[in-house]
Order: structure tokens, then C-alpha cells, then sequence
């Protein structure tokens, strides 16, 4: 036991000078500030946009895959970059680079780096597309700004492999471990580097707080957030004991029959739907 913890604080010293500034946190890749940067501009076009877009083609096809997804209910789905800003929104548009960004952000010095990231980019996928298909079945949210919100909430997971190099990779349980102590705080620390929204700052600090009420009565952000979350460590992380589902604020502003509860207490929406969550996720792997 007590080289586990000599082990485990070896890490955290690791991961607090990654906190502190002595390590370096990683950047949006140019390409992506450029593409964010235009996004937001009143006077560029459309095929401005295609054209600088196209200067990433993973992202194009990922643009392109995506606004064919369920969530998108189109008979036809658009075959141009043009159709797709059209038929997205240049918001939407944005959301989805930020996505596509982040997989690319951190270096992975070793097959061991690779496994724990591969494990849980899994994890924060699949809780991702659960919140951006309910937000398209139970509010008004937007389904790409449920499932970034997602993603970004637990960022600070994936950046605490930033503090690891090739000899000083911890095991599972350890990085579990550091997840749950600092994932929260790097995060913020990250995204307030890369100056998002407040909005996606607060989700983090509040993302795992079951019970924090928001401001009205309708589905907000964090609502959904925090549903995806619980399903996710429900239903791949097998965490038990988690609160019942009904306590969650989110669960209370759900209607019939989307609050139906499923044999293991999960909600029946998810399981029937999970092969349509699948095949959403299995686009952004």
C-alpha cells in the first residue's frame, strides 16, 4: 500500500507543476484559431470558408460525415463543404472544429500514453454523443453545443496526460486516481488559456454536481451534461454507488415518456436508442 502512495504522489507532483506553468498545457493548433477566427467574422463568405476549411480534410470529412448523422434530419445529405456550412451554421461549424481539435492536441509519447488516452477519448465520446442526442430528443439546446459542452467537461482528463513523458506513465487506477483530483481544475485552467466561454468554465466546475439546481425550470446545458455523465459512469465506468437516477436536477425536467427508467435504472430513451449514440460516436473516434 504504501508504495501505491509514494507511486501516486510522485504523479501528483507531476501534475501540479503541469498546473503551476512548469509544464507546458497544450495549444489549439493554428489552423484551428484560424478557421475559429473567421468563423466569427460578419464579412467572410461562405466560400472563403469552404476554401479554408478544406485546408484540414480530416476536419472536412468529418463535417461532411457529420451533417449526414441522425442528428441532422435530412433526406439528403449535403456533398459540398458549402452545402454543409448551410445546412450547420457557421456555429455549429465552430463546435465541431473544436471537437475535431482536440483529439489532435496532446502528445502521446508512448504506447502507454496511447492506451490510457485511446481509453478515454472511448469514455468522453461516448458520454459526449449521449448529451448531443438528448439535447436533440429532450430541449432546445443545440446537439453540437450539448456535445462539446460534453467533451470540454471533462477536458482536464486528457490533459493531465500532458504532465507524463515516456518513463513516468501511471497505471489505470493511479490515473483514475488523478482524474478525480484534478481533472476539474486543469480543466478550467486549460480552457481559460484557450479564452472559450464562460459558459463551458462554469459546466466544468459544476459537471458531476447532481444536484446543483441552475437558474429555471427548463433543460439547461448542465442539465444534459450531467445526465450524459451519469450514464456514462453508470453504464462503461461501473461506478456504483452513484444517487439514483430521479435525483438529478436533469431528470426532474424530463417529460413523460422520455423519463421512463429502464431495468438497470437507467433511461429507457438511452437504451433504445444506444446502437443510434454508437453509430454517432463511432464518426468522431
Amino acid at each position: 500500500m504504501s508504495a501505491v502512495l509514494s507511486g501516486y504522489a510522485r504523479y501528483r507532483q507531476v501534475v501540479t507543476q503541469l498546473m503551476s506553468g512548469e509544464e507546458q498545457l497544450p495549444s489549439l493548433p493554428a489552423l484551428t484559431l484560424e478557421i475559429r477566427k473567421a468563423l466569427r467574422s460578419p464579412d467572410i463568405s461562405l466560400e472563403a470558408l469552404s476554401k479554408l476549411i478544406s485546408r484540414d480534410p480530416a476536419l472536412a470529412a468529418l463535417l461532411i460525415k457529420y451533417s449526414s448523422s441522425p442528428l441532422n434530419r435530412t433526406r439528403r445529405g449535403p456533398k459540398t463543404l458549402k452545402d454543409v456550412m448551410q445546412l450547420l451554421g457557421v456555429g455549429q461549424v465552430d463546435r465541431i472544429t473544436m471537437v475535431h481539435s482536440i483529439q489532435s492536441l496532446f502528445t502521446l509519447h508512448s504506447a502507454a500514453h496511447k492506451k490510457l488516452f485511446m481509453e478515454a477519448w472511448e469514455r468522453l465520446i461516448l458520454q459526449a454523443c449521449i448529451c448531443g442526442f438528448l439535447a436533440a430528443k429532450v430541449s432546445h439546446i443545440q446537439p453540437e453545443q450539448a456535445l462539446l459542452a460534453s467533451l470540454m467537461s471533462e477536458l482536464g482528463s486528457l490533459a493531465i496526460l500532458s504532465a507524463f513523458k515516456d518513463d513516468a506513465v501511471p497505471s489505470r487506477e493511479l490515473y483514475l486516481q488523478l482524474c478525480q483530483e484534478y481533472s476539474k481544475s486543469l480543466g478550467v485552467i486549460l480552457l481559460k488559456k484557450w479564452a472559450v466561454d464562460e459558459e463551458l468554465v462554469a459546466i466544468v466546475r459544476n459537471s458531476g454536481n447532481w444536484e446543483e439546481r441552475g437558474v429555471g425550470y427548463h433543460m439547461e446545458l448542465l442539465d444534459l451534461v450531467n445526465l450524459a455523465r451519469y450514464h456514462r459512469l453508470k453504464g462503461f465506468d461501473h461506478v456504483a454507488d452513484l444517487p439514483p437516477l430521479q435525483s438529478l436536477t436533469g431528470f426532474g425536467k424530463l417529460l413523460p415518456p422520455y423519463n421512463q427508467l429502464d431495468i438497470n435504472g437507467g433511461l429507457q430513451l438511452i437504451t433504445v436508442h444506444r446502437d443510434e449514440i454508437d453509430a454517432l460516436a463511432d464518426m468522431l473516434r
